[in-house]
């Protein structure tokens, strides 16, 4: 593939076979591929199914969904079933540094697109494998988000006390994995660099999830409690949750005794911090339904705007509840740029997570069309492999 252009990036020269689609393996690829990685996105002829995942669209009508996770990539079309695209996947894989995967576990053996068989034509690739419920007993599960999110017991979790459990506002789990896989396959390209060996990683929703509940998990792991829904309140820390104003409701937090300290000392209730019954986390915690009245009799004196500059001046954790525009603009004012644009023809995109000081990330492809550089691809696989491709 074409030499990129300088300057350098934290993992220029890696080269990615993406042969994921939706969610997780795509968000994960494209994490690389924004530090510097040339990803090939592999799709059938139908497509990632995030290009049909709409409303919205950008105005050019691609699906924001597929746009959200895929920039940084090129495209090209392969049916596996078509024996000349299936030699030139497995081309690719013998080439590849990584390769990221999706598919049911086992469903890539058939193609000879499997760990075993790849590793046996290039031994330094690293191999990472995403799945909804791993590939032993939960192989036969299907690995949708929502799904996860249930039967992990995220949605037990999520809801007013008395009402239905819910879902996320995102496929949070989804997320995760591609977030876990993003670390382990750089984890390994690490080792591989230290002794040369590749290594098949597994990341799944269902482990993901596991990790992800942290404290919540580790409430029944280590405590034996299953934790239930308390709506927006915090099982171990009060005050953390939404309190209502003069008009407004504001989140509030204080995490320890000096912080709970400043919010009585802003509010105007002092004495209230040095009640024996409030003198720790707690105390305050169990007896959250006392201290409530107390902080709320004084927070509706005034709008949420007013305790929200009073409190963040003393340091006391606190903030209003945003629609996504709003927490959009609020990240700009606070100089995060979260607007990046991508590309020549600078396609609005979100800005990648991290800040570099030396190796920023890069924005120079747009979200591919279907099959964009599938020509491109084919010519190149079709020639000799340098040394630089394997």
């Amino acid at each position: 593939m074409p030499a990129q252009s300088p300057p350098a990036r934290p993992l220029d020269g890696l080269l990615v076979a993406d042969l994921s689609r939706v969610l997780a393996g795509p968000y994960a690829t494209m994490l690389l591929a924004d530090l510097g990685a040339e990803v090939i996105k592999v799709e059938s002829p139908g497509g990632d199914d995030t290009r049909t995942w709409v409303p919205p669209v950008r105005p050019d009508g691609v699906s924001t969904y597929f746009a959200s996770i895929n920039r940084n990539k090129r495209s090209i079309v392969l049916d596996f079933k078509d024996e000349t695209d299936l030699a030139a996947a497995r081309e690719l894989a013998r080439r590849s540094d990584v390769l990221v995967e999706n598919f049911k576990p086992g469903g890539l053996a058939k193609f000879g697109l499997d760990y075993g068989t790849v590793s046996s034509h290039n031994p330094r690739i690293i191999y990472s494998s995403i799945s909804g419920f791993g590939s032993a007993e939960g192989a036969r599960l299907p690995g949708y988000d929502l799904i996860v999110q249930a039967m992990s017991g995220l949605m037990s979790l999520t809801g007013d006390p008395d009402g239905p459990p819910y879902r996320a506002g995102i496929s949070v789990f989804d997320v995760m994995a591609g977030l876990h896989s993003t670390i382990g396959i750089l984890a390994a390209v690490h080792h591989r660099e230290r002794t040369g060996q590749g290594q098949h990683i597994e990341a799944s929703l269902m482990a993901s999830a596991m990790s992800g509940l942290v404290n919540q998990t580790m409430a029944y792991v280590g405590g034996s409690v299953t934790p239930m829904r308390m709506g927006n309140a915090h099982p171990s820390l009060f005050p953390y949750e939404p309190l209502p104003t003069a008009d407004d409701d504001l989140i509030i937090t204080a995490g320890n005794d000096t912080q709970f300290r400043r919010l009585c000392e802003v509010l105007g209730i002092g004495e209230v911090a040095d009640d024996p019954r409030f003198a720790e986390n707690a105390d305050r915690t169990e007896r959250r339904e006392e201290l409530r009245p107390l902080l709320v009799e004084r927070l509706r004196t005034a709008p949420a705007e007013h305790w929200f500059e009073a409190l963040n001046a003393v340091g006391v954790a606190c903030g209003p509840i945003n629609t996504i525009a709003q927490g959009v603009e609020y990240a700009r004012r606070l100089g995060l740029e979260p607007e990046v644009a991508v590309g020549p023809d600078g396609v609005p995109g979100v800005r990648h997570p991290l800040t570099f000081s030396g190796t920023a990330p890069r924005y120079d492809l747009a979200p591919p069309g279907l099959g964009e550089h599938t020509e491109e691809i084919r010519a190149w696989l079709a020639g000799p492999a340098t040394e630089e491709d394997r």
